[in-house]
């Protein structure tokens, strides 16, 4: 929900006034972010917020509204009233060239060197990340963008301050698509008459300005990625967004493109109710895997029978997560649609063999996908690249993408499979892994920094989901652990004090001591232990930013 500005936030640092009311800018913009904001940067958010912010507040009390359906016993279910869109035989619009190979994208912060290494991975394309993997405390939101506007006009560069490396892009970047923040999140420091408004449309209206000309100039276009959605009227906002920012600018329909991260289970049985939403726009869905691993226990969290097992069992081959990645494979491609992989969170490692397990790993997964028919997948790492790459270009051959791939003879998917039980043991090993896993991300993520390596993994917040979402909904019923405990807010708070100990030991005491884990504590605590579980983390998360 849109909240009222705090009292804290009413110094006036810039005001900017249309038709549609008052954009206020209620924090400092450093004079190294003035060009990336100017009043006509302001015009244009002042417009989309005054046409679409109020909008927001709708969509997610709809999204209350149908949780509480399903937490009453109304378990999700194709649509009966959109069954003519599924029957039909209508396309999206089209696909752009430089988008028509993705078989491998990484994806990544919008810190500068960051996006330098991204760009000139092996990859063909980088997704600039301002939602999962962006702790969005002000100057990072603005530097960010500062950032993919150097980097889409050539002249981005880094220089590393200890040891003097410098850092500038190749001749023959990737594909840049930027991931703006979903519908839940806010950008306090904007207000649009008076409420803060929604961080989507500040992270959409300052890349499409800052950019548009110098890509669609390339040959290229303002390519977005669309997280969190969860149902087709969602899909139909974005669609509005883009129709009203292109007559705007004067430009042809279909300018702007899309890609819709299919990562909330509600959005997975209105797959082709999104594309139609989005068709002039739209270029493909993704299987946002981790997200949609944290919202499958977020949506059923009433239903003891469908409760999961450690996070690290919970691998694409259960039954659930396959039926997912070949209903979207299928979907997409009846469409003409991409249907994208999910992420490899598994960074290199630096002994030998435990590197080579990493990449037998990603082997094995991206096999997975590819034999699904996905059109590429995802990597958290420039030094997974490759392996992912030789899976693709395997089962490539000569082909560039597998939209030949209909998957039509496939026995129709049903809401049984989607919504199927997930075998696996529940462990006090995985317990106490998933606490040092949530407190270290919290940790970082209040302290600015939303992408971070823990044991072997990139964790960004979906991952942090999963691990305290699952203990919150195993004491919520009760479950036992493999040594015979019954999962308690006792127990996790026994075991909660423990792991800090650990965590200290394992970041040494200077690290602990300087940085925010009592604060992280507290705040795990309280989302894992309430009677409620909370949405998502960021949420509670952003009050402790800057």
């Amino acid at each position: 929900m849109l909240a009222p500005v705090s009292e804290k936030r009413q110094k006036q640092n810039t005001n900017t006034e249309t038709q549609e009311g008052l954009l206020e800018v209620l924090s400092e913009v450093l004079p190294e972010h003035q060009s990336i904001f100017p009043v006509e940067a302001q015009t244009l958010l002042s417009e989309l917020c005054g046409k679409f912010a109020k909008r927001v507040d709708s969509l997610l009390v709809a999204r209350q509204q149908r949780q509480q359906k399903i937490d009453q016993g109304e378990l999700p279910d194709f649509q009966e009233d959109t069954q003519d869109i599924r029957e039909g035989s209508w396309k999206i619009l089209g696909i752009p060239s430089d988008l028509q190979d993705r078989r491998v994208e990484i994806t990544g912060p919008t810190d500068r060197k960051m996006v330098i290494n991204a760009l000139n991975a092996n990859v063909k394309v980088f997704m600039a990340d301002f939602e999962d993997s962006m702790s969005p405390a002000w100057g990072k939101v603005l530097d960010g963008q500062v950032n993919l506007r150097d980097a889409i006009n050539g002249s981005i560069s880094y220089t590393n301050p200890s040891n003097g490396k410098h850092y500038q892009l190749t001749d023959d970047p990737a594909t840049l698509i930027c991931r703006v923040r979903g519908l839940h999140l806010t950008e306090k420091h904007v207000s649009f008459n008076g409420e803060v408004i929604p961080g989507a449309l500040f992270d959409f209206a300052l890349y499409f300005f800052n950019n548009y000309k110098v890509l669609l100039a390339k040959g290229s276009g303002p390519y977005f990625y669309i997280p969190k959605l969860q149902s087709h009227n969602e899909a139909k906002w974005w669609s509005d967004v883009f129709h009203f920012t292109e007559e705007y600018f004067g430009l042809d329909t279909g300018t702007i493109k899309a890609t819709v991260l299919i990562e909330t289970l509600p959005a997975v049985f209105e797959m082709n109710e999104i594309l139609f939403a989005m068709k002039e726009h739209i270029v493909g869905l993704n299987c946002g895997r981790w997200d949609y691993i944290f919202s499958y226990i977020k949506t059923l969290k009433n239903y003891p029978d469908r409760i999961l097992p450690d996070r690290q069992v919970v691998t694409m081959e259960k039954s659930f997560l396959n039926a997912y990645s070949r209903l979207l494979v299928r979907t997409c491609h009846q469409r003409g649609a991409f249907a994208m992989g999910g992420m490899a969170a598994f960074i290199p490692a630096k002994d030998p063999v435990a590197n080579q397990q990493v990449l037998d790993k990603i082997q094995h997964d991206k096999s997975l996908e590819a034999n699904n028919g996905h059109d590429g997948t995802w990597v958290a790492h420039p030094g997974l690249a490759d392996t992912a790459l030789e899976v693709f270009d395997a089962k490539f051959g000569e082909r560039i993408n597998q939209l030949d791939i209909s998957r039509s003879d496939d026995a129709p998917i049903t809401a049984k499979e989607l919504l199927e039980p997930c075998s696996g043991e529940r462990t006090e090993k995985g317990m106490r892994h998933n606490i040092r896993v949530a407190l270290q991300y919290i940790e970082a993520w209040i302290s600015g920094n939303g992408c971070v390596p823990i044991y072997g993994m990139m964790e960004d917040a979906a991952t942090a989901e999963i691990s305290r979402a699952s203990i919150w909904q195993w004491i919520k019923h009760g479950k036992d652990l493999d040594n015979g405990q019954t999962v308690t807010k006792a127990l996790f708070e026994e075991y909660l004090a423990e792991e800090i100990e650990v965590v200290k030991q394992e970041v040494g005491e200077d690290r602990f001591n300087s940085g925010r884990f009592d604060e992280a504590s507290k705040l795990m605590a309280k989302l894992t232990t309430s009677d409620e579980l909370t949405d998502f983390l960021t949420v509670p998360g952003y009050d402790y930013l800057d």
